[in-house]
């Protein structure tokens, strides 16, 4: 990886998956298993720091990195907003005003949260399993999920409890 990022680049996906491991890789995987975008809409967009919202496959360098680490979504300042939202609304402008729009990053704080509702409302959804887990639990619930074929059952964030007790842990998967 660490070569392709000083080359040509890699895919911006895959860096994602690589810098944060089984969380990123579980809503990659996920996403890929039952993304099913309508009309002309991208089936699966990343967020970036300074980009706004990127297919996965889109290519980025070192230097690429370098900048995004320059941004503190925290903050949520207009380097990182004016991006989201300018790709929200096309995005939002792209599909049925019925389309459900699947968040499955953090819902417990308002960094993407916030600005998403403004464009979608509630339209936005995210997997009701969500609650009260942290990454690594989101990320191995989502490679489960994908790996079972079950879908996760979305629950619209708009007015849902974000922040829970901790559920039960996952437990072993066994294989059929």
């Amino acid at each position: 990886m660490a070569q392709q990022l000083r080359g040509p680049g890699a895919q911006l996906g895959d860096v994602f998956a690589w810098l944060s491991a089984l969380y990123f890789r579980g809503k990659l995987t996920y996403a890929r298993a039952f993304a099913s975008p309508p009309g002309r809409a991208a089936g699966i967009l990343v967020i970036t720091p300074e980009r706004g919202l990127v297919p996965p496959e889109t290519r980025v360098t070192i230097d690429d990195l370098h900048e995004f680490s320059q941004v503190d979504i925290a903050a949520g300042g207009d380097r990182y907003l004016t991006p989201l939202l300018r790709d929200a609304a096309a995005l939002s402008s792209r599909v049925r005003k019925d389309t459900q729009v699947v968040l499955l990053g953090s819902i417990a704080t308002g960094k993407y949260v916030d600005a998403f509702l403004t464009i979608f409302g509630a339209r936005l959804v995210f997997p009701g399993d969500f609650v009260g887990r942290g990454d690594m639990s989101r990320g191995g619930l989502l490679l489960r999920s994908a790996r079972e074929g079950k879908e996760l059952a979305y629950v619209p964030v708009e007015g849902a409890q974000r922040r829970g007790k901790r559920p039960p842990r996952l437990g072993v998967a066994h294989k059929a």
